[in-house]
């Protein structure tokens, strides 16, 4: 329920509550208009990192089941040994770019060493289940990468539109129903001020002209 502002009942302070109603609604349909374009970009983005989850958990899925087969046909010292000295190291670059005034985060990767350097070990003394998973791995690096930088840019737009929800909610269920009802207030007081001002000169002016026939008549 709208609440009536403690201010003076003036025509300067009804001047300037006015112009705080216009800057309000502004403000409103701005902040709107940002909430339901984040909204949009939002969903996109929902919907890109829900299918991009998708394919990652299955080709991660498809790793597990690949080492699993591995492991079962490799002592765990001949794994260990194949993998413990990696010829291949990424480089992360981190970056941010805007969406809706909103600072999201963009990951750019590079890949040290040769494409044949994701085996660091000799074929010799490991399984074709072994290379089925380290190369599966190596190609899933960059949908880990997208993947991270999707669902981190979600959860920072998803906070962004509730701080914008809130804002709009209370201009529109607070602040401006306050300022209108004052405004009305003051107006109304204005009006009836201005109602008996004009009684007591009409008052005045009787008593004026009753004192002129009274002097007349002497």
């Amino acid at each position: 329920m709208a609440t009536i502002m403690k201010v003076n009942p003036t025509r300067m302070e009804l001047s300037k509550l006015k112009k705080r109603l216009a800057t309000a609604r502004r403000g409103h349909k701005l902040l709107k208009d940002k909430r339901d374009e984040m909204v949009k970009q939002f969903l996109e983005l929902v919907r890109k990192n829900r299918e991009l989850r998708a394919v990652v958990e299955e080709n991660l899925k498809n790793v597990q089941t690949s080492f699993s087969v591995a492991s079962a046909t490799m002592s765990p010292q001949a794994v260990e040994e194949a993998l413990i000295c990696p010829k291949q190291s990424i480089e992360l670059e981190t970056s941010t770019r805007n969406i809706m005034s909103v600072a999201v985060p963009k990951f750019d990767y590079s890949m040290t060493g040769k494409d044949s350097d994701i085996y660091a070990y000799g074929f010799v003394t490991t399984t074709a289940e072994l290379d089925v998973a380290v190369g599966a791995l190596s190609n899933i690096v960059s949908q880990l990468v997208e993947l991270a930088e999707t669902e981190k840019s979600v959860q920072l737009l998803a906070s962004e539109i509730e701080k914008t929800r809130r804002r709009v909610n209370a201009l529109e269920h607070v602040m401006i129903p306050n300022l209108e009802v004052t405004i009305k207030s003051i107006v109304m007081k204005l009006d009836e001020n201005e109602r008996g001002n004009i009684t007591r000169l009409m008052k005045v002016k009787d008593m004026m002209l009753a004192e002129a026939r009274q002097g007349g008549s002497v």
